[in-house]
């Protein structure tokens, strides 16, 4: 089959998982007044900071009697620093369906050595029993799988009577999807995902029950400088009016401010979660009409609208070896990617070979469309170069 080269290209071709894509609009002149060159704890330092964390909290509607703060190393800084300070005190249970949600088990039961853990795990596409979460134990999982395309239905599963903490790593669904924070303990993400910001910042919220246990426990092991959370037994209020542990880059935090203020200025977190909501849809169109294309996740209620991971279903490939199915989707990304049509847009390297395609807020919907076209392309070519060689 024959698949005509597209006319025309996305705008804004990326499509990459993080860093994501800017957002619509966004030029390098809108961080003209950024404070570079003035230290983070001056006076204008200090502002802005304390400014990404209220407009963090207007726009996320996140609780009033809640913290947020900014911490280094992204959202896996953010994820470490609330493993190593809180988790201990209760037995702990993880839920895992892709890489990133592997990676906190490996740590808890690898480097905290933690003995008393429950594992629920999931094959990519998937998601583990939800029910037999264990309310009485502290709960750690990703909200949505970014390299697999799974989320959470909800948080209905979550007990509102639940003794434990629920330490919720977010960074692919925060601002495209509604979190409920009723039942969550610890949240976390960072500036590169849902609003396209820079790398490297990473965002702890915590909730009166997350606070209560950092002032009540104190673990086993020691704590390096930039996990401690606490002094004298107390919080450290600091941190949550933007006085971070480490000098954070203030060109970023100007970068996140503006994503900020564009996604208030659209509307909010309802106008976020519909844009996301948007792309995806037109890829479930696409699937709709294409027969050689699914999505990874089968069950459309846990199936994510952020980091949307599709499979082949093509007999011809399917039949591959996993190591040749791999192949065939690095070449049909390079095929667009040479194009100019869409970047990053294949499989995570431990996820089954397919295409993963970032379909948050900052991402237009029309853009997704023409990719599509490209992929429709993409594929006819690399299929008929395997024909040939077979």
């Amino acid at each position: 089959m024959t698949v005509a080269k597209p006319a025309s290209r996305p705008n804004v071709p990326h499509f990459s998982s993080g860093p994501c894509a800017k957002r619509p609009g966004w030029n390098a002149q809108n961080l003209k007044d950024a404070a570079l060159g003035r230290s983070h704890r001056a006076k204008v330092g200090k502002a802005k900071l304390k400014l990404a964390i209220d407009l963090t909290r207007e726009v996320l509607e996140v609780p009033a009697d809640y913290r947020i703060g900014i911490v280094p190393a992204s959202d896996t800084g953010a994820v470490e620093m609330a493993l190593w300070s809180l988790l201990g005190a209760r037995p702990v249970t993880t839920l895992a369906w892709e890489s990133f949600g592997e990676g906190w088990v490996s740590d808890i039961v690898k480097e905290l050595k933690l003995k008393d853990v429950t594992k629920l795990n999931a094959a990519y596409g998937e998601i583990p029993d939800l029910s037999k979460v264990d309310p009485k134990s502290d709960v750690i999982f990703t909200w949505n799988g970014t390299t697999s395309g799974v989320r959470v239905p909800n948080a209905d599963w979550i007990s509102s009577a639940r003794e434990g903490l629920t330490i919720c790593d977010a960074t692919s669904a925060a601002f495209a999807q509604p979190l409920d924070f009723a039942k969550l303990d610890v949240v976390t993400f960072s500036w590169q995902k849902a609003l396209g910001g820079e790398a490297a910042h990473g965002m702890l919220i915590l909730s009166p029950r997350a606070v209560e246990r950092l002032e009540t426990y104190k673990p086993a092991w020691p704590l390096p400088k930039i996990f401690r959370m606490t002094k004298g037994g107390k919080i450290n209020e600091g941190i949550f009016v933007g006085e971070t542990i480490n000098t954070p880059s203030m060109l970023c935090v100007e970068d996140y401010l503006d994503a900020l203020n564009w996604a208030k200025s659209i509307g909010g977190l309802k106008a976020l979660i519909a844009r996301a909501d948007a792309n995806t849809k037109v890829l479930a169109d696409w699937k709709a009409k294409t027969p050689w294309i699914d999505f990874l996740a089968k069950d459309a209620s846990i199936r994510s609208n952020t980091s949307v991971c599709l499979k082949f279903t093509d007999p011809a490939i399917t039949s591959l070896s996993d190591d040749a199915q791999a192949e065939f989707s690095k070449k049909l990304v390079a095929l667009v990617e040479k194009e100019g049509a869409g970047y990053d847009f294949a499989y995570y390297r431990d996820a089954p070979a397919g295409l993963r395609i970032w379909c948050g807020a900052t991402v237009e919907a029309r853009d997704v469309e023409i990719l599509t076209q490209w992929i429709d392309w993409a594929f006819a070519e690399t299929k008929a170069t395997l024909a040939k060689a077979a």
